[in-house]
C-alpha cells in the first residue's frame, strides 16, 4: 500500500536542523548591491527599451492585434509602449500566489519572501556512475520524478527533468505529465512547446483538481523563454493564451548569453531581461488581469574564445543580485539562478560553480528556482548523483533562509553558563541535551568522521555516497496515494490523445 506523505520514512530523510516545510519562508534580509542611483539608471534603460526600441512579437498576429487594439505603437512586428503603462499593467500581477499541489500539504507560495526549489529542466542527456552519459529515456525520467518527490529539499517537481528521447516528441508531454501527476504529489509545471501540448497540460490539471478549483487557483504553470534579443515568439504568446487566460501561472525567462543575445555588458543585459519579461507580463495582464506571473532572468557570461557559456562567474552572480532588486521594485515574483555549472561530471569545478551560482540565487531572493539540483554540462545533462548532491546543499540554504540567527532566551543559553563553570565543557549540560538534535544542520552526504572511519567504510568520495543514496531512495520508493478513478481518468485522457496524435520525432 502506498505510504502517505509525511510518513516516518519521509521524515527520516530530512536533515537534522532543517525546519519541515513545503517551501521556504524567508526571514533574513535580501542582499542588495545596488544603490538608488544605480537602480534608477537601470530602470531608465528598461523604460528606454520599452518606449524607444520596442519588443518584437513575431509569428502571432493575434498578439499584435491585441496590442494594437489596446493602443500600443506597432511598426511591422515591433511593439512600443509608454513605460508607465507597461509598469501599471505589470502591477496587476499578484505579488505572491499559491500553486496548489495534488497533496495540499505540499502546495507552495511563490513570491513575497518565499523561495521554492525545483530540479533541472530540459536536459536531453542523463548521467550516472553506472550508465555514464546517455540520452534520456522514459525510465530515467520517471526515476528523476521519484527522486524529486522523495527529497525533502526539493519543493517542486519542475517538468522536463530530462527529455525522454525514446518517446515521440508529439506524445512525450503526455507521459511526462502522467508521471508527475501519479508518481509524485508535489506541484509541477506543464508543457509549452506547442499550443495543443499546453492545452493538454491544462486539461489534465483540470482532471486532477476540477474546474471549480482551477477557476479560483493556480494549479499548474508554464515556463517559457523569450527569443532574446528583444523577440517574443508564438511559443510564448500561445502559452500565455492557454495558461494565463485560464488563470494559471506563466514564468517568462529571457535567456541572455552576454555577447551573443545581449551586449557584452552585465548592466545592459539585466535591463534587457527586465524589458523583455515585463513586456510579456503586460501582455498577460491584457489577456487576464491578475493572472499569476513570474519574471525570470537567465543571464550567462561566455568564453569569448569559444562562444561557450560559463557559469558561476562574477557577471551572472552580480546579475542575480541586480535582477532581485529590480523585480522587487516592480512587485513581481522572480525566477533566476540555480546550481549551474559547465562541468561534465560532479567534480571540483561543478562544486565551485554551482555553489557560487546557487548562493547568489538564494541571497538575491529568487522566489522560484528552476535548475536548483541536477544541472551538468551547461544544462545539456542531468546528473543523478548531482541531483542528490545539490539537493543536500539546498537543506543548508533552507535553514539559513528560514531561521537566520536565533537570539531567543534559549539561544542565548544563560542557564548553560550558570551550569558550566570556567574551564568546563557544555557537552552534557541541560541546554545541550535540550537542543542537540536540532542545533546544527547535518548533511546526509558529507563525511566529517576521522580518516580511519572513512577508510573502514570504503574510502568513498561524495559522488559515490550520492550514488548509493540514489539507489537506496529508488529502492525504498513508494508512490503517493491517488484515487483509482482519478488515475483511470488520466490514463483514458492520455490514451485518447495519443491515439489522435501521429508519431513525430521533431
Amino acid at each position: 500500500m502506498a505510504r502517505r506523505a509525511g510518513s516516518s520514512r519521509s521524515r527520516d530523510m530530512a536533515q537534522k536542523g532543517v525546519p519541515p516545510s513545503p517551501y521556504i519562508r524567508r526571514t533574513i534580509p535580501h542582499f542588495d548591491v545596488l544603490d538608488e542611483e544605480q537602480i534608477l539608471r537601470l530602470e531608465g534603460q528598461v523604460d528606454w527599451i520599452l518606449q524607444d526600441v520596442g519588443i518584437a512579437f513575431r509569428d502571432d498576429s493575434t498578439a499584435l492585434e491585441l496590442w494594437r487594439r489596446e493602443g500600443a505603437t506597432i511598426e511591422d512586428d515591433t511593439v512600443r509602449a509608454p513605460a508607465d503603462w507597461i509598469r501599471a499593467l505589470c502591477a496587476k500581477a499578484p505579488h505572491e500566489f499559491t500553486q496548489l499541489a495534488r497533496n495540499r500539504e505540499r502546495s507552495v507560495v511563490i513570491g513575497g519572501n518565499n523561495q521554492v526549489f525545483a530540479p533541472i529542466y530540459g536536459a536531453p542527456f542523463v548521467r550516472d556512475m553506472e550508465g555514464g552519459r546517455r540520452y534520456g529515456d522514459i525510465e530515467a525520467f520517471e526515476d528523476l520524478v521519484r527522486l524529486s518527490y522523495l527529497h525533502p529539499n526539493l519543493h517542486h517537481g519542475g517538468f522536463v527533468t530530462c527529455e525522454p528521447c525514446d518517446v515521440p516528441v508529439s506524445k512525450r508531454h503526455l507521459d511526462m505529465l502522467f508521471a508527475h501527476m501519479t508518481l509524485s504529489d508535489k506541484p509541477h509545471l506543464g508543457a509549452i512547446t506547442e499550443m495543443s501540448r499546453a492545452q493538454d497540460s491544462v486539461d489534465m490539471a483540470e482532471i486532477i483538481f476540477g474546474a471549480d478549483v482551477m477557476d479560483e487557483n493556480c494549479v499548474i504553470m508554464g515556463n517559457v523563454n523569450t527569443n532574446s534579443p528583444l523577440l517574443v515568439d508564438k511559443v510564448v504568446t500561445e502559452s500565455a493564451r492557454v495558461y494565463s487566460s485560464r488563470g494559471q501561472g506563466l514564468i517568462v525567462v529571457p535567456f541572455i548569453l552576454s555577447g551573443a543575445m545581449g551586449p557584452v555588458s552585465t548592466a545592459a543585459s539585466v535591463a534587457q531581461a527586465m524589458a523583455e519579461a515585463m513586456m510579456v507580463c503586460a501582455y498577460v495582464q491584457l489577456l487576464r488581469p491578475g493572472a499569476p506571473f513570474v519574471l525570470g532572468n537567465f543571464l550567462s557570461s561566455m568564453s569569448l574564445k569559444s562562444g561557450a557559456p560559463t557559469f558561476g562567474m562574477p557577471e551572472p552572480v552580480i546579475s542575480n543580485y541586480a535582477i532581485g532588486q529590480l523585480a522587487r521594485r516592480a512587485g513581481l515574483p522572480l525566477r533566476c539562478g540555480g546550481s549551474l555549472t559547465a562541468s561534465k561530471v560532479e567534480d571540483a569545478q561543478a562544486a565551485y560553480e554551482s555553489a557560487d551560482s546557487m548562493h547568489s540565487t538564494m541571497l538575491a531572493g529568487a522566489n522560484f528556482v528552476l535548475h536548483s539540483a541536477g544541472w551538468l554540462e551547461g544544462g545539456l545533462c542531468t546528473g543523478f548523483e548531482k541531483l542528490i548532491m545539490d539537493a543536500d546543499r539546498l537543506g543548508s540554504y533552507q535553514k539559513l533562509l528560514s531561521l537566520g540567527l536565533d537570539i531567543s532566551d534559549d539561544a542565548l543559553a544563560r542557564d548553560a553558563y550558570q551550569e558550566v563553570g570556567a574551564g568546563g565543557h557544555f557537552l552534557g549540560c541541560g541546554h545541550t541535551m535540550r537542543n542537540y538534535q536540532s542545533a546544527f544542520y547535518e548533511t546526509a552526504l558529507s563525511d566529517s568522521e576521522n580518516v580511519e572511519s572513512w577508510e573502514e567504510a570504503g574510502s568513498q568520495d561524495m559522488r559515490r555516497r550520492a550514488n548509493v543514496r540514489v539507489k537506496k531512495m529508488l529502492s525504498d520508493y513508494e508512490a503517493p496515494p491517488i484515487d483509482d478513478g482519478l488515475k483511470a481518468e488520466l490514463e483514458a485522457f492520455v490514451a485518447r490523445r495519443k491515439e489522435a496524435l501521429p508519431d513525430a520525432w521533431y
